[in-house]
């Protein structure tokens, strides 16, 4: 229960943290301040930005094996993005791709957030 927890903690924070961002980069690009290729660069870069941070906190969390708890978090993301872009129909190399690059930002930033995790030198 508490595996299911951090999931959904970590899903949460991804989730509301893109809803913020895209419609703070979206008013930008409506009032003209930012261009259509710095829009879509500032989206994709916004992106790995969350998940890494996201993933990042979970990888603190975990015990051991960080890398897997960022795939499992990359994983269920991209599912949803997946079931999205299938229903919408416009699945295409792009997509596949930007489903790559989040599974590969979620297990980088789950094991640098394992290996920051203090070491006990009382132990012994």
């Amino acid at each position: 229960m508490k595996a299911i927890k951090r999931y959904l903690i970590a899903l949460g924070g991804i989730f509301l943290s893109l809803i913020i961002m895209c419609l703070f980069l979206t008013t930008l690009y409506y009032f003209d301040l930012i261009s259509t290729k710095t829009f879509s660069i500032l989206k994709m870069i916004s992106l790995i930005i969350i998940i890494l941070v996201n993933s990042f906190i979970l990888g603190k969390s975990s015990v051991k094996k960080g890398y897997l708890d960022g795939l499992k978090l990359g994983g269920i993301v991209s599912l949803i993005f997946l079931l999205i872009s299938l229903i919408s129909k416009n699945f295409d190399i792009k997509i596949f791709i930007y489903l790559i690059i989040i599974l590969i930002s979620s297990s980088l930033g789950s094991m640098i957030g394992i290996n920051t995790k203090g070491v006990d030198t009382n132990s012994k």
